[in-house]
């Protein structure tokens, strides 16, 4: 007999009671980056407690299991987490940025995938995430592999400054960027990456939930720009964790302008 959260097959989330709740509280996700019922704190401690310490397979299997069970999340997921994981193995890079660290389950499928020697830094707007994303991605032993940022690149300079300053972003540096952040941010941070001159011809830069909840100026933006100096393959895919809502993920190659 299927469960009440499926019909056909497919995984309904707006059936699952946690779903509602975010829902209810989109607001101060939109705002704060936390749905404001303790989700995020609880899966932090339900990694640290279930998950093998030194595991990065199994602090992942974890929070999955966690966000299709218990509560639902709104990191990238395990099927577009795939297309994340695919285009971090054909870039090769060696530098990464994530915009929007969340509670660290994308940075955790980007140490995976990403090759030995590199290192990504992920920027995260709500310290309480940075928080419980530290303490996820050093549990599951990547620690040393991804250094979270708490900041913006939209505050005036000060982000960038202290990529630049303190964690090495310079002209040309940049192979890799993965935007999951604020989406009224993705069009201007582009910009701002670009004008800082970090990307290199051959950079590319992932985004998702250009679908839902909708990204249409950014996929405008590259749909002008195609084959001038950005070439962009659109995966079609589902908002995280179900099957019915659809989505998706553009990778964007930067062929820089001549």
């Amino acid at each position: 007999m299927p469960r009440l959260t499926e019909l056909g097959g497919k995984r309904l989330p707006f059936l699952r009671w946690s779903f509602l709740r975010m829902l209810l509280g989109m607001k101060r996700l939109t705002t704060e980056w936390q749905v404001g019922d303790g989700r995020e704190q609880a899966l932090g401690e339900h990694v640290l407690a279930s998950a093998r310490a030194g595991d990065l397979d199994d602090a992942i299997r974890v929070i999955d299991e966690f966000s299709y069970g218990r509560s639902f999340m709104v990191n990238v997921g395990d099927e577009k987490g795939e297309i994340l994981d695919a285009a971090i193995r054909r870039a090769s890079p060696q530098r990464l940025l994530e915009l929007g660290t969340y509670c660290g389950y994308s940075a955790l499928r980007t140490a995976r995938a990403m090759p030995e020697g590199a290192h990504l830094t992920s920027v995260e707007f709500n310290a309480d995430n940075a928080a419980i994303a530290r303490r996820i991605l050093d549990h599951a032993g990547v620690g040393d592999r991804v250094t979270i940022v708490h900041g913006t690149l939209g505050d005036g300079g000060t982000t960038i400054a202290a990529l630049e300053s303190e964690h090495g972003f310079a002209a040309g540096s940049v192979d890799f960027v993965f935007m999951d952040h604020a989406k009224e941010a993705y069009l201007p941070d582009l910009e701002r990456i670009v004008e800082a001159g970090w990307l290199h011809a051959g950079s590319v830069v992932v985004a998702d939930n250009v679908k839902f909840p909708g990204v249409p100026g950014y996929r405008e933006f590259m749909r002008e720009h195609e084959g001038r100096d950005w070439r962009t393959v659109e995966h079609e895919t589902h908002v995280e964790y179900q099957t019915l809502l659809k989505d998706l993920v553009l990778e964007s190659e930067y062929l820089a302008p001549a």
